[in-house]
């Protein structure tokens, strides 16, 4: 039985579209009833019972409404009737697809009376997403995409699916151009808005990283009334985007970082397994606890994640408690052992995506990392994309990063990662490539025992195919150790 989401009635109701079945003459034309258990605009991972938005994107989506039905769509939310569409399929007709997807996201969130919390940043988006949904479930039902749709489309959608019962809601709001997240977050409404942090990304488009810690302050211009801005404290535009949150009408501010002052402080950070044991200063009291995350950066992410919880309500002793069951992501820092003959490696997927900011992270996660005796630490690294005239240096920077993370070779591809290739000591060069499948053989070929692999770069660089390729050869997912 499909769990209803939305009735025929209320979504016609939310979009002012006509309900309608498709065959005959239009003016024949029925309303139909029916119930839908979700929303897809996209009928490979559309589930039956969902309601399929035919949205205008790379392809038009009404080219597939034959796809939806025989997957089992319960109606369509069409702005045309295609003569191809089955007869007598269900449809929902509105002027344009993607207003009605947002009409349906508006209606969805007043209808819901939990508490909503958006995130976004130059770095750890998605992470802390899930960090949230994770400490957030400790006190309730909490809801949030299952990927990282954070754009035009990605919000309204993960709006439009929120039940009307849940308790929490939790969204990630992202951006390459100025003015992209007013109207997202003006859409989420949400009662604490998080920054997790401000750095070099997507500079193709700006003119400095200040434009971009404008274009992140953009959040608080949703906020709800009393909402609360939760700001990484450690930033340089810290003042900036308090300043940015005052003038949006926050009603109170909340701080994470290392620095002391931040109202969520990391005092300690210690590896451990395949996680890590944290120390922070959390309201002025001291606590440690484990967390099933490794890296430093995580741990601010946790932090901002436990400052936005607490904002909105959530106990934090049982969320504190739930951090030792979460797990990275798949390419967000997921480990799996790859079996070799005379032993294992371990390999560090942080392949979905780069940019300075979050290749840094990376890079000191394996720095953190301790290899077994005669193991190394191997970089695989992809390009970082859309940094505009600043990309060359930009690369080249990361080089002393690598050192400082006694990376033991590196094994780098694409034209802007030829710019670190040259400066790398020779000691740490293992294969420049001009794209990443050129670095899957070669990669497979020299891992050895012991070893531990880190790779990183940009979607479009396809460093991922190596990270595929480790994976299939022979990886297992590393299992964390079990904590109470």
């Amino acid at each position: 039985m499909i769990e209803n989401l939305w009735s025929a009635y209320e979504a016609a109701a939310a979009t002012g579209g006509a309900l309608c079945a498709r065959g005959g003459d239009p003016k024949s034309w029925t309303a139909e009833e029916w119930n839908a258990g979700g929303i897809s605009i996209d009928t490979r991972s559309l589930k039956p019972g969902d309601i399929f938005v035919a949205l205008r994107d790379a392809r038009d989506g009404h080219e597939f409404l034959k796809n939806a039905f025989d997957a089992g769509a319960a109606a369509a939310l069409v702005s045309r009737a295609p003569e191809d569409a089955p007869e007598g399929a269900p449809l929902l007709v509105v002027g344009d697809t993607l207003d009605g997807l947002r009409d349906l996201a508006k209606a969805a969130r007043t209808r819901n009376f939990g508490k909503r919390i958006g995130v976004t940043g130059s770095a750890g988006k998605t992470s802390t997403k899930e960090i949230l949904r994770a400490v957030l479930g400790s006190d309730g039902e909490v809801h949030a995409a299952d990927k990282s749709f954070n754009n035009h489309w990605g919000v309204p959608l993960t709006l439009a699916r929120l039940p009307m019962r849940a308790d929490y809601g939790v969204f990630e709001i992202g951006m390459n151009h100025l003015g992209e997240i007013t109207p997202l977050t003006k859409l989420v409404r949400p009662h604490a808005a998080i920054v997790t942090t401000v750095a070099a990304a997507h500079l193709e488009f700006f003119k400095s990283v200040e434009e971009i810690a404008e274009a992140k302050a953009e959040i608080f211009s949703g906020l709800a009334p009393g909402g609360v801005a939760v700001l990484p404290f450690d930033n340089e535009f810290f003042p900036l985007l308090k300043k940015r949150a005052e003038e949006a009408g926050a009603a109170s501010f909340v701080s994470f970082g290392e620095k002391d002052g931040a109202d969520f402080q990391l005092l300690d950070y210690k590896p451990e397994g395949a996680g890590a044991t944290l120390k922070a200063k959390i309201k002025g009291e001291v606590q440690s606890f484990f967390a099933g995350v490794p890296g430093r950066h995580q741990a601010l992410n946790i932090l901002a994640a436990l400052a936005a919880a607490d904002a909105v309500g959530c106990p934090l002793g049982p969320a504190i408690h739930a951090l030792a069951r979460i797990a990275p992501a798949e390419g967000r820092g997921a480990r799996s052992r790859i079996a070799l003959e005379g032993g294992e490696a371990t390999l560090i997927d942080e392949s979905y995506n780069a940019n300075p900011a979050s290749m840094a992270a990376a890079i000191g996660l394996l720095g953190a990392s301790e290899p077994p005796s005669g193991g190394r630490r191997i970089a695989v690294l992809g390009e970082m994309l859309e940094l505009g005239p600043d990309g060359p240096a930009l690369h080249r920077g990361l080089a002393e990063a690598l050192v400082a993370a006694k990376v033991d070779r590196v094994y780098a591809a694409g034209q802007l990662m030829r710019h670190l290739w040259d400066v790398l000591p020779d000691a740490m060069r293992g294969l420049y490539a001009d794209d990443a499948v050129g670095l899957v053989g070669p990669v497979l070929d020299a891992v050895a025992p012991g070893d531990i692999i880190m790779v990183k770069g940009s979607n479009a660089s396809k460093v991922s195919a190596v990270a595929r390729a480790l994976k299939q050869s022979g990886g297992k997912e590393e299992n964390k150790e079990s904590r109470a």
